[in-house]
C-alpha cells in the first residue's frame, strides 16, 4: 500500500510549532492520529536538522512503557533526556493512559526548551474534555478519516471505481489494506463494535447498551434527515418502547459526538441571521461506518454523497451549518403561507462563505430550478456551488450559479474558489 502522507495535517502541525502550547492531536479512533506523529512529524523534524536525541518519543499503550504511565515515572523520564537547552521535541501518543496526564502537560508547558504533542484515545480524551482540561493551553488538531483526495492517492484504480469504494467502505486507513469485500466489511463492524461501542459504555457508564444502539441505527438510517431527540422518543413510542427518556437520549446523542463517532449541523436562518435550536441533522465521520452499521442494506448514494461533501467542508475548516430560507408564497387557494426551504450546507469561514447544494443528478430543466430555488431568495454575493454526481469539471449557468462533479469537488482543493 502507498504511504498516505496526510500534508493537510502535517501543515498544521508545523504552523503550530514551538507555540507555547500543547498541540492536542484529536478525531475518531484509528483515524490515523499515531501515524501522524511517528512517522510523519516524527520524519519531518529530522529532514529539517532535529537530532534524533532532541525527540522524545513514548507510545504510552505499549507493554514496555506501562511503567511511564505513573505521572511522576514519566515526569523524571522526561527530564532525565533535556541535556541542553536546544529545543526538545516531545511525542506522547495514548496519553489518556497516564493518570492525572493534566498535571504533567502543564509541568511540561513551564519548560521553555520542550514543545510537546499528544495523541489521546476517545474512550478518556473527548473534545469535551480539553475545553476542561486544557483552556488556553491547548492548541486541538482535528484529524478526520481519509479524505477522497487522501484516498484516492493511495487507490489502485480509476477515480470513479474508487469513488465507489469510497462511499462504500469509507477512509478509514486500514481499509486500503483488506483486499475483499468480506475482510473490509468485517474490519468495519468489529471496529464499531469492539472499539467505538465499548469505549463510549466504558466512559460514560452505561448499563444496558441496547438503547444506544437503537439510537445509533436511527441516526444512521437517516444521515441528512431533520431530527431530535422528541422525534427520536416518538420513534421509540410507536415501536412500543417507552422507557426511554429525552434527557437520555440527548445524553446518548451527545455521547456519540464527543466519540467523534457523528456530527451535528446545526440549522441556520441565512436571511434572519440566527440559528434554529431544533431540529438538526447529524452525520457519520466516516460513511465506511455508517454502512457497516446497516449491514450495507441502506446504501442510498443520494445521501452518502450529502455525507461526503459535509465531511469534506469539516476536513477544510469550515463551519457547516444547514441553510434555511424563510420564504412566502401562494397556496392552491391563493392564501399566502409562510415556508421554509433549505440549502444543504452553509459554509463559513472568517470572511468567507459558500453556499453548497448536493444534487445526485441535474436530468433537466426543472429539476434545475428545484436546485437553485433556495438560492434565488439568498440576498447576498456569496458563491452558491451545486455540487453533482455527474463527472463534469465545472459550469455556470444564467443565475451564476456554478455546477461541478463530486470528483472535481472533491479532488480539487481549491474547488470552491473555481
Amino acid at each position: 500500500m502507498k504511504e498516505i502522507k496526510r500534508d493537510l495535517y502535517l501543515k498544521k502541525l508545523i504552523d503550530r510549532k514551538e507555540n507555547d502550547l500543547i498541540k492536542i492531536i484529536t478525531g475518531i479512533r484509528r483515524c490515523g492520529k499515531s501515524y501522524l506523529l511517528d512517522p510523519i512529524f516524527k520524519r519531518y523534524l529530522t529532514e529539517n536538522g532535529v537530532g534524533e536525541e532532541h525527540i522524545i518519543k513514548l507510545e504510552l499503550d505499549s507493554i514496555e512503557n506501562k511503567e511511564y504511565r505513573n505521572p511522576n515515572k514519566l515526569y523524571e523520564y522526561v527530564m532525565q533526556k533535556i541535556t541542553d537547552d536546544r529545543m526538545y521535541y516531545i511525542l506522547l501518543d495514548e496519553i489518556q493512559k497516564v493518570e492525572d496526564f493534566e498535571s504533567v502537560l502543564n509541568s511540561f508547558l513551564r519548560k521553555k526548551n520542550l514543545d510537546v504533542y499528544v495523541t489521546g484515545s476517545n474512550s478518556k480524551f473527548l473534545s469535551s474534555d480539553i475545553v476542561t482540561e486544557f483552556r488556553g493551553r491547548g492548541d486541538e488538531i482535528r484529524v478526520f478519516p481519509l479524505s477522497f483526495s487522501e484516498f484516492f492517492e493511495a487507490y489502485e484504480g480509476d477515480k470513479r471505481d474508487a469513488f465507489n469504494e469510497y462511499i462504500t467502505y469509507g477512509g478509514m486507513p486500514y481499509i486500503l489494506s483488506r483486499k475483499t469485500e468480506e475482510a473490509k466489511s468485517t474490519y468495519l463492524n468489529n471496529l464499531f463494535e469492539n472499539t467505538y461501542i465499548n469505549d463510549i459504555v466504558e466512559r460514560n457508564h452505561i448499563q444496558k447498551d441496547d438503547k444506544l444502539n437503537s439510537i445509533i441505527n436511527m441516526i444512521a438510517s437517516s444521515i441528512g434527515s431533520l431530527t431530535n431527540p422528541n422525534k427520536i422518543e416518538n420513534t421509540f413510542k410507536s415501536n412500543n418502547i417507552s422507557d426511554i427518556t429525552i434527557p437520555t437520549i440527548n445524553n446518548y446523542l451527545n455521547y456519540l459526538i464527543d466519540a467523534f463517532l457523528i456530527n451535528k449541523a446545526e440549522r441556520f436562518d441565512i436571511r434572519g441571521k440566527k440559528y434554529i435550536s431544533t431540529p438538526s441533522k447529524y452525520y457519520f465521520t466516516d460513511v465506511g461506518l455508517r454502512n457497516a452499521r446497516l449491514n450495507f442494506r441502506q446504501q442510498e448514494e443520494t445521501h452518502l454523497m450529502e455525507n461526503v461533501i459535509y465531511n469534506e467542508l469539516l476536513v477544510r475548516g469550515y463551519n457547516v451549518d444547514v441553510g434555511v430560507v424563510e420564504i412566502n408564497e401562494e397556496n392552491k387557494e391563493g392564501k399566502k403561507i409562510r415556508k421554509q426551504i433549505e440549502v444543504d450546507f452553509v459554509c463559513n469561514q472568517g470572511s468567507k462563505r459558500y453556499y453548497v447544494q448536493s444534487a445526485f443528478a441535474i436530468p433537466d430543466k426543472e429539476k434545475m430550478r428545484q436546485e437553485q430555488r433556495p438560492f434565488n431568495y439568498i440576498q447576498d454575493s456569496f458563491k452558491k456551488i451545486i455540487v453533482v454526481r455527474e463527472n463534469i469539471k465545472l459550469w455556470r449557468n444564467e443565475e451564476g450559479t456554478v455546477i461541478m462533479g463530486i470528483e472535481e469537488f472533491l479532488l480539487n482543493k481549491n474547488s470552491l474558489d473555481l
